[in-house]
C-alpha cells in the first residue's frame, strides 16, 4: 500500500458538480491542494455525459413542471424564476471562464437553441395561457411568445405541424434565449483547467472507505482499478459528487445528516435520429406536459442536441426501472442502500406514490410502437426507420423523512453536509447540471462559513449578480443576458 498523504480537498466523482467545485476552489484558494477520484476510465461518463442527460440548460423557459398548478388552480412563477436565476449564475461563471481563457470556444459546450412548450387539449391550452400571463413582466423571461395558430407553430418548429389536424386544440410558446449545453464537454474542460492549476485527476480510482478521524480530517481508502493497488489519503475537506453513488458513500461516512435518506432509481431511454433531412427541420427544444404520475424528469420533449459539433434530435425520455444507482454500477445498489433509519420513509413513499409505480409499470411494458406513438403526438410524420432507441443515464430521486407524512419523494437536488462542514455531498437529479454553480456556491457557504466573507469580492468579480436578484432589476437582467450572450457567442 502506498504511504498515506494529506491533501486539502478530495473530490469524489468526475462529473459536472465536482468539476465546478474544483474550478471555484482553485480560484478562491489557489494554494490548496485538490485531488479528484473517478472510478471510470474517463471523466463525465455518467450523468454529465451528453447522451445521459437532456442538456437543456434548465432555465425554466420551457419546463412546465417548474410551474405546477396549486390545489386551487393558481400558478406561481416563483420556482421557475428561481431556477432561471440559478442558471444565470452558471451562465455568468462560464462567461468569466471563457473571458479568462480557462474554457475553449464556447460553441464547444453551449449553443443557442430556442426553448418551446407544446400542449394539446383544452385544459392544457388553458394552463399554458395562464402560465404565460403569470410570467409576464419577469425580465428573465422577456421575449416569451404564445400562439394557438398552427401556421405560426409551423414556422417555429415545422415537425410539430406537419400533417396535424388543423382543428386540434393546441398551443405553444417560444423564447429565443434558450440554450443547448453539452455538460460532458464542459466537465472535461473544467477539469483540464484545474489540472493545469495543480489539481490531480485520478481516473480508474474507486473510493471504498470514508472515516472521520479525531483530528477532524477524513481518512479515505481508494483502490486503483488498474492493478488493484490500494492507497490511503487524508483530506481536510471531502465533496461527494458521485451522482447515484453519493448515497452509499455518505452513508458510509457515518454523518448523522444522512440518516433517513434513501434513493429511488429511475432509468430512461430516448429515441434518436441523425437523419439530416429531419434534423434540419427542427431547431428547438420542445417540452410537453408530464403524464399523470410521471416524475418531473420524464416530461416528454423533442430536442435539438449538438454533441461534438454534430446536430441530432432526441425524443423522450421513456422511464424505466433498474435497482442500479449508476449506469455502470451493480444491481445491488438499491437493496444495499436500505438501512433501519430509512426503511420507514422509503415504505411510506412507496405507499403514497401509487401513480408513479403505475406509470413506471406502464413504461416498462410499452412496445417500440407505443413509444413511437408518443413521439407522433409531437411529430405526426415520425417513421420508425429514422429513429433508434438509446439508453440514457440513471437518476436517483431522493426519499427522506417527513414529520407529517413519514417519508416523501423529493424532486430536485439536495446538498447534504456534515455538522462541522468537513464533508458535503449532493443527492437528487433535475435541474442538476444547469444549476451546478449556485449549488456549489451553497456548498462553499455552508462548509466554509469562516472564509466565504473574504471570498465574496472574488466571487462577485466572476459572477456579477452574486448576492442580488436579477429578476428584481430589469436593467441588470438585460445587461447580464446581453453580456453573457456576447461572450458565449449566443444569439440571445
Amino acid at each position: 500500500m502506498k504511504s498515506e498523504d494529506t491533501v486539502d480537498v478530495v473530490l469524489i466523482g468526475g462529473g459536472i458538480m465536482s468539476a465546478t467545485l474544483g474550478s471555484l476552489l482553485s480560484r478562491l484558494q489557489p494554494e490548496w491542494s485538490i485531488r479528484l477520484y473517478e472510478r471510470l476510465g474517463r471523466v463525465a461518463q455518467e450523468s454529465s455525459n451528453p447522451w445521459n442527460n437532456a442538456g437543456t440548460g434548465h432555465a425554466a423557459l420551457c419546463e412546465l413542471n417548474y410551474m405546477p398548478e396549486s390545489a386551487n388552480g393558481s400558478l406561481s412563477p416563483a420556482k421557475a424564476v428561481s431556477i432561471n436565476e440559478q442558471f444565470q449564475v452558471s451562465r455568468q461563471y462560464w462567461a468569466h471562464l471563457v473571458e479568462s481563457g480557462a474554457l475553449d470556444d464556447p460553441r464547444s459546450f453551449i449553443n443557442s437553441t430556442p426553448h418551446m412548450t407544446f400542449v394539446r387539449g383544452r385544459s392544457n391550452v388553458d394552463y399554458l395561457k395562464r402560465r404565460v400571463a403569470a410570467l409576464e413582466g419577469q425580465p428573465l423571461f422577456d421575449g416569451l411568445r404564445y400562439t394557438e395558430d398552427l401556421d405560426t407553430i409551423a414556422e417555429w418548429a415545422p415537425l410539430l405541424a406537419k400533417k396535424r389536424n388543423p382543428k386540434a386544440k393546441i398551443a405553444a410558446t417560444r423564447i429565443d434565449s434558450g440554450t443547448d449545453v453539452d455538460y460532458g464537454a464542459l466537465t472535461v474542460q473544467l477539469l483540464q483547467d484545474i489540472e493545469s492549476r495543480g489539481a490531480e485527476i485520478r481516473t480508474d480510482h474507486q473510493v471504498i472507505g470514508l472515516k472521520r478521524l479525531k483530528d477532524g480530517t477524513w481518512r479515505i481508502k481508494v483502490r486503483n482499478l488498474v492493478g488493484g493497488t490500494p492507497e490511503v489519503v487524508r483530506a481536510r475537506f471531502v465533496f461527494v459528487g458521485a451522482g447515484g453513488g453519493a448515497l452509499a458513500l455518505l452513508q458510509q461516512s457515518g454523518i448523522r445528516e444522512i440518516r433517513g435518506y434513501g434513493g429511488f432509481p429511475i432509468s430512461g431511454q430516448f429515441l434518436k435520429t441523425t437523419n439530416p433531412k429531419i434534423v434540419a427541420q427542427h431547431q428547438a427544444k420542445v417540452y410537453g406536459k408530464a403524464a399523470v404520475g410521471a416524475p418531473p424528469m420524464s416530461v416528454p420533449h423533442l430536442d435539438t442536441r449538438v454533441v461534438d459539433g454534430e446536430a441530432s434530435l432526441l425524443f423522450g425520455p421513456y422511464a424505466g426501472f433498474t435497482p442500479k444507482f449508476l449506469k455502470t454500477s451493480t444491481w445491488f445498489d438499491l437493496p444495499f442502500s436500505i438501512r433501519l433509519h430509512n426503511l420507514i420513509p422509503m415504505l411510506q413513499v412507496g405507499l403514497r406514490n401509487f401513480d408513479l409505480v403505475k406509470y413506471l409499470v406502464g413504461e416498462l411494458m410499452a412496445s417500440r410502437e407505443k413509444k413511437l406513438d408518443a413521439l407522433r403526438e409531437f411529430m405526426p410524420t415520425a417513421k420508425s426507420a429514422d429513429w433508434e432507441l438509446i439508453t440514457a443515464g440513471q437518476r436517483v430521486q431522493v426519499m427522506k423523512k417527513d414529520p407529517e407524512k413519514g417519508g416523501i419523494l423529493q424532486f430536485g437536488t439536495e446538498v447534504i453536509s456534515g455538522a462541522d462542514g468537513s464533508i458535503a455531498g449532493l443527492l437528487g437529479a433535475s435541474p442538476g447540471a444547469s444549476t451546478a454553480v449556485p449549488i456549489m456556491l451553497e456548498v462553499l457557504g455552508t462548509c466554509f462559513p469562516d472564509r466565504i466573507g473574504e471570498w465574496e469580492p472574488a466571487i462577485r468579480e466572476m459572477i456579477p449578480s452574486y448576492g442580488s436578484t436579477l429578476s428584481d432589476d430589469p436593467e441588470a437582467a438585460a445587461e447580464s443576458l446581453a453580456r453573457t450572450a456576447a461572450t458565449l457567442k449566443l444569439t440571445a
